[in-house]
């Protein structure tokens, strides 16, 4: 008896069956367009031997005009189409069900022969769009139905047609993007016949026994967006038009509530999704922030959606489905939705990977395989360094110890799970502490390991991490400075008027972490209402009249750091904007290019600039210290000096903008060459 019934039935579509109700959503790789065919080919039959039922690629350009960007991918000659033929190969011959994504992105597109039904330029590119005419319009319709002609002979299984998140369909839905006086704008009724003439064309072009999933936008979260009224409207005539599934997307690109990131939610918009039940006769998918089993089973058994699709969750365990099937959830790497590797490399012309898994879209290149000979092989620091070195040896036949000083694994991952909205790194480090157990690693917490202790082993992996960096200020060895360790490790409390020394990411952690009482992270209506998010039958788009409504600050923080530049620039590129908005609404003050002259019991005195001008007083109980970090190198320094060599990974070897990210590659790399 399975843990999860709803999950894991079968879809009947009619002319196919498949073979449970997930769906890989959609992601951008950069894969297709680096032409390594064998790679993308297997990044696809990773997922369908892991056992998801239906995939669905990343957006391909149904034209040159429509792409994201200038040489996105698409289907537009014979050799593109033996291309996608050997990916649709590898992924039958693997027991899979892959459809293509046909996306035009119209003004959103970074290229100056973008087009739309209107030149009303969008504020995330940069280009002002061509307004089409009724050829121009035509050309469109007809591209999209050859690109989905193309991927049936391709041997996809079918085609979603990208109608949501702001892009080309969509634009045409709102009058704030559609200033259209043909059929094609004005009334909704014109305004909708785009979409549903695409589907009734492809449906045409593609017969009866070929999946065409249409991508909806259930709630735009934009000003002037669609009312629930017109979002019910064009599903039905979408059904209508030949639609074999309705997926859901939420919020346009340039809506500034988040939607996937991990501050939002779990599930927190499957309740728009079951708005849409019994409207249609279709199936209905539910998308954004669904990691689990155990939370997709929750959106089907009641009745939220009859499919789920998730989609970074693949990246960062391929075998997400199979492993649910036979019990093992708990061996489930987590997608925290941190977008460190994912989004933040799409839109940065990056091939886009997992924090969690560096393997993911490397599979031909990060191969992890039975070691030759099976070493002795000694791990100092259970961070994410260490533990991901640690595993991956141990996965290879290597015997592994992994030492820490600390009672417990996790490193700075047990700091950052005390965050309000990061509270899934919770669960990385309790997957890392089960597949520790289930390796048989030889685990020593609270062991501080000498040159003495590591001696005799084949090989020696340092990742003792990082420590505060000291910013030698006058006056910061009174009582009333704290460093961010103390802080978030819970041994000191910070009064009500804090400084915050250090405006990087580990101080935008601290001053959310100051200000913030219950996560709203974990309580949807909290969120909702601090985001300003309504229901579209009430509100159109979603957005509440009354605007966001954040609670108040549980304390007054002053943000500062030394760079004259906007602090949270070098935050990541799609989530930034949150950490600086969400702080924002809590009253946060931000300086910049300051000097931090001494310290006093009445707060910390600054000035700005080289000439060291407008000298002021922060008035503060507490100043806390988020002034950098820098490696923790004296044990790598003693094994040096005794002769002994070591591999150096992770903070230990560079804390300049560590992360996770790179520390887990590095711990994944080294071990797999070991």
């Amino acid at each position: 008896m399975t843990e999860y019934p709803h999950l894991l039935a079968p879809l009947d579509l009619g002319f196919t069956t498949l073979r449970n109700r997930v769906l890989m959503g959609s992601m951008h790789t950069g894969l297709e367009e680096r032409g390594d065919w064998n790679r993308v080919a297997e990044f696809y039959a990773a997922r369908a031997r892991g056992g998801v039922g239906l995939m669905v690629t990343g957006g391909m350009a149904p034209n040159r005009e429509g792409g994201v960007f200038p040489g996105a991918a698409g289907l537009f000659s014979d050799q593109d189409i033996a291309n996608h033929r050997g990916v649709t190969d590898r992924v039958h011959d693997a027991g899979g069900r892959i459809a293509m994504q046909i996306l035009h992105a119209g003004r959103y597109a970074y290229g100056p022969d973008c087009v739309a039904p209107s030149a009303v330029k969008s504020p995330i590119s940069p280009f002002v769009p061509n307004a089409l005419d009724e050829a121009g319009i035509e050309k469109q319709i007809g591209d999209i139905v050859t690109a989905a002609v193309r991927a049936r002979a391709a041997g996809y299984d079918g085609v979603e047609v990208m109608g949501s998140e702001g892009y080309f369909l969509n634009q045409f839905l709102v009058t704030h993007t559609n200033r259209r006086t043909d059929r094609w704008g004005g009334s909704y009724e014109n305004r909708m016949r785009l979409p549903i003439e695409v589907v009734r064309r492809v449906r045409a072009a593609v017969g009866d026994d070929f999946i065409l999933i249409y991508r909806l936008s259930m709630i735009d979260l934009v000003p002037d967006g669609s009312t629930w009224e017109e979002v019910v409207r064009l599903a039905r005539e979408i059904e209508k038009a030949g639609a074999t599934i309705l997926n859901t997307g939420i919020g346009w690109h340039e809506a500034r509530v988040p939607t996937i990131a991990t501050s939002v939610p779990r599930r927190a918009f499957a309740w728009v999704t079951r708005k849409l039940m019994g409207e249609v006769g279709v199936p209905v998918i539910a998308s954004n922030r669904i990691n689990s089993p155990e939370v997709a089973e929750g959106v089907l058994a009641e009745g939220c959606a009859d499919m789920v699709s998730m989609a970074r969750p693949f990246l960062a365990d391929p075998d997400f489905v199979r492993k649910a099937a036979e019990g093992r959830a708990d061996e489930i790497a987590p997608c925290i939705a941190c977008n460190q590797a994912c989004l933040d490399h799409t839109f940065s012309g990056k091939i886009s990977t997992c924090l969690v898994n560096p393997r993911a879209c490397y599979e031909t290149e990060l191969v992890i395989a039975p070691a030759g000979v099976a070493k002795t092989v000694a791990v100092v620091g259970a961070g994410p360094a260490g533990l991901s070195a640690a595993l991956t040896a141990a996965e290879r036949g290597h015997r592994v110890t992994l030492f820490d000083k600390a009672g417990a694994l996790g490193g700075q991952l047990n700091m950052a799970k005390k965050v309000p909205g990061k509270e899934e790194f919770r669960g990385l480090v309790d997957w890392f502490a089960t597949m520790v157990a289930r390796a048989g690693i030889d685990l020593r917490l609270g062991c501080e390991a000498g040159v003495k202790d590591l001696k005799d082993f084949d090989e020696v992996i340092v990742a003792t991490g990082v420590v505060p960096r000291d910013p030698g200020i006058p006056g910061q060895d009174a009582p009333n400075v704290i460093s961010y360790v103390d802080l978030l490790a819970g041994g000191a409390r910070a009064g009500r008027r804090v400084a915050v020394v250090g405006a990087g990411g580990i101080g935008f952690d601290v001053a959310e972490y100051l200000v913030t009482g219950a996560s709203p992270a974990e309580d949807l209506a909290a969120w909702k209402a601090e985001w300003g998010v309504s229901d579209p039958e009430r509100d159109r788009g979603g957005l509440a009249s009354g605007g966001p409504h954040t609670e108040p600050a549980l304390r007054e923080v002053t943000l500062l750091q030394r760079k004259a530049e906007k602090p949270g620039k070098r935050l990541g590129k799609t989530t930034g904007w949150i950490h600086r908005a969400a702080l924002k609404m809590k009253g946060v003050k931000m300086l910049s290019g300051v000097n931090y002259e001494r310290i006093t019991p009445e707060g910390l005195e600054i000035s700005f600039g080289e000439a060291r001008e407008n000298p002021a007083l922060i008035a503060a109980d507490t100043i806390v210290l988020c002034a950098g970090q820098l490696p923790q190198r004296g044990l790598a320094d003693g094994l040096a000096a005794e002769g002994i060599a070591a591999h150096v990974i992770g903070g230990a070897e560079k804390a300049a903008e560590l992360d996770a990210k790179r520390a887990i590659e590095q711990g994944t790399r080294l071990a797999a060459k070991l």
